[in-house]
């Protein structure tokens, strides 16, 4: 069944066109994602298809008896409501009878009110619709009901728009970003959620485990054009690779062949017959296939950083709490070079403060944070940037620098890096008040990279960046020589570019995980059973104390990822002093100096590398 029709519509803003003629249709079951890049028309798509705005030209049509809701970045509520006012302000015929439920347990001493109101529930079987949306309110981490709209934060009036639509059930539900504001947890209960609801589903996200497990159609613009894929991510990656391979071999061909139909277009006299005008038609057809590039960016930086001293970062005994609100109590850490740390834990356990210390923008309760005298931090926040009016993409990132040095002497200028964020040169020239919100966090991350930090802080980067943007930063950061610390809910990027993991507890509880985040999840899974058999599932054992899986102890795992690091500085260590050798620069009294020096390099880093092999053996046996 045909819920709604796009047929044919176009969008423009003055001389920019967002897209002209697209046509897709949602039917019945579908839970369908829409990927494009940022700035390409992606919340104006769903303003259109929820009726906040309208196309250009062409029609959108929807069937008449359907029940549509939209879950927009930015939620409308009317602030002076409680959440539970909020909850029953919705036109739902069984929450208004939950509601006169509700208050006439509120007024004991009016049986006949009561009796009234049991009976309507008795009725309309609405017990079972208020275990529901219990649930929800519960998981989504709704409990205070009393609480005022107005005096949400941004993450809870999200949630409470998420929870409104999922207890009012519309057929049709458009969600734009629906896991930004959420915690793994949450996250992880939605997509269970979605995928076992029969919900007809129209979204926009960049979180792929999301796309991966809960969709089973994807909808790609890329470059004007709309291409389907019957499939989840997996499949959409395959499919789109296999399209772009043959749309490159069939530009060549057509390159090809426009190079001969040229020398038979010089070749023709003035008069044209019926077959040479077809002929000519034809050639100008080649010639727009032969034309055409896609505008791919592949990152491939090495970065001439600052070498890192001994000292990296150094937490001892660090202190905070807000209140009753344990942060960090008594938490010590040494940072090493090279490391790259992912950040995980529910909302409210003190992330974003941790960062903060770090960066010294937040003075701890007690203990201290030492900064190595070489280290240089670059801190992406979740404020973004505030620019001057009218002032332009390219003078944004110049005032945080010209350029980053690479190595042999090249440089990347901050158009350059501009660039290969996808920022054509074109677009480097229009003023920032004219870019989307997830170009703007694009922009800012640039200013972030071009001062070339080397110990780099990334608070939720991936909010509000497309997919394509999320490939090339964590290509760059695949490339990043330097010390990384990431705090993220998206699974994938974490996945991608982290070693082990800081797991927020709560209460001042940090553990060191050995792993990305699917080994975490993996691990939890498979320690769920003993710890409900054991506990009740009221406290979790700790997972240090026991041996944890692929044959490795405790202590041996942590070897390992500390072995696997140390190589990584000694390999770095190696490969500066060949470059001095090989420049020539070294004083005749240095050379032999620094001859002993690598000699002692590479030894160390051949025990490294046979004990690394030894734990290798261990783990896969």
């Amino acid at each position: 069944m045909n819920y709604l029709s796009v047929e044919n519509i176009a969008k423009s803003y003055g001389e920019r066109t967002l897209f002209e003629n697209l046509s897709f249709g949602i039917n019945k079951d579908q839970k369908i994602a829409f990927v494009a890049k940022n700035g390409t028309g992606k919340t104006s798509l769903l303003k259109m298809i929820t009726g906040e705005d309208t196309p250009d030209a062409g029609q959108i049509v929807m069937r008449k008896d359907i029940k549509m809701a939209f879950l927009a970045q930015e939620p409308q509520l009317q602030p002076e409501l409680t959440i539970e006012e909020s909850i029953f302000a919705s036109d739902n015929d069984t929450l208004k009878i939950i509601e006169q439920y509700e208050k006439a347990l509120e007024n004991p001493e009016d049986e006949e009110a009561y009796q009234k109101a049991f009976e309507n529930m008795e009725r309309h079987n609405a017990w079972d619709f208020e275990t529901q949306y219990k649930q929800i309110l519960f998981k989504l981490k709704l409990d205070d009901l009393k609480l005022k709209v107005k005096s949400l934060s941004g993450g809870q009036k999200k949630r409470l728009a998420l929870a409104i639509i999922l207890i009012n059930r519309p057929d049709l539900l458009i969600l734009d970003e629906p896991t930004n504001h959420l915690d793994l947890e949450m996250i992880e209960w939605l997509e269970n959620y979605f995928a076992k609801e029969n919900m007809t589903l129209f979204m926009v996200t960049h979180d792929r485990f999301f796309l991966e497990r809960v969709c089973n159609e994807i909808i790609e613009l890329d470059n004007g054009k709309l291409y389907q894929y019957k499939g989840n991510y997996s499949y959409f990656l395959q499919k789109k690779e296999e399209r772009i391979a043959s749309e490159n071999a069939s530009v060549e061909k057509a390159k090809n062949l426009f190079v001969k139909e040229l020398d038979w277009m010089r070749r023709q006299p003035k008069a044209r017959t019926t077959k040479s005008k077809s002929r000519i038609d034809d050639f100008y057809v080649i010639k727009e296939k032969a034309h055409s590039r896609r505008k791919e960016h592949v990152m491939e930086l090495e970065i001439n950083m600052e070498r890192m001293g001994s000292k990296v970062v150094e937490l001892h005994k660090v202190s905070k709490k807000f209140h009753d609100k344990v942060i960090l109590d008594g938490f010590d850490y040494t940072f090493n070079r090279g490391e790259r740390i992912g950040i995980i834990g529910k909302n409210g356990t003190g992330k974003s403060t941790f960062l903060n210390i770090i960066t010294q923008t937040l003075a701890p309760d007690a203990g201290k944070v030492v900064i190595g005298d070489t280290i240089k931090i670059g801190y992406y926040t979740q404020s973004g940037i505030n620019p001057k009016p009218e002032q332009k993409v390219i003078d944004i990132i110049k005032e945080y620098g010209e350029y980053i040095p690479l190595t042999k002497g090249r440089t990347i200028s901050a158009g350059g890096l501009l660039e290969r964020f996808l920022f054509d040169r074109k677009k480097q020239h229009d003023f920032v008040e004219k870019l989307s919100g997830g170009e703007l966090k694009r922009l800012y991350l640039c200013t972030v990279l071009i001062q070339n930090p080397n110990f780099l802080i990334l608070d939720e980067p991936t909010n509000d960046l497309d997919i394509v943007t999320l490939n090339v930063l964590e290509n760059f950061l695949l490339d990043y020589p330097g010390c990384l610390l990431v705090v993220s809910h998206d699974r994938y990027f974490m996945d991608k570019i982290v070693d082990h993991l800081f797991v927020f507890r709560g209460q001042g509880v940090i553990e060191d995980f050995p792993g990305n985040y699917s080994d975490f999840r993996a691990y939890e899974d498979s320690a769920a059973p003993e710890k409900e058999e054991k506990n009740e599932g009221n406290t979790a054992k700790n997972w240090k104390e026991k041996q944890v899986k692929q044959g490795l102890s405790f202590n041996e795992q942590k070897e390992f990822q500390k072995i696997e690091r140390e190589i990584k500085d000694l390999e770095y260590e190696k490969k500066q002093i060949e470059q001095q050798f090989t420049a020539g620069t070294l004083a005749p009294d240095a050379i032999e100096t620094k001859a002993l020096e690598l000699q002692k390099i590479i030894k160390s880093l051949e025990e490294k590398e046979e004990r690394w092999f030894e734990l290798s053996a261990k783990m896969e046996s």
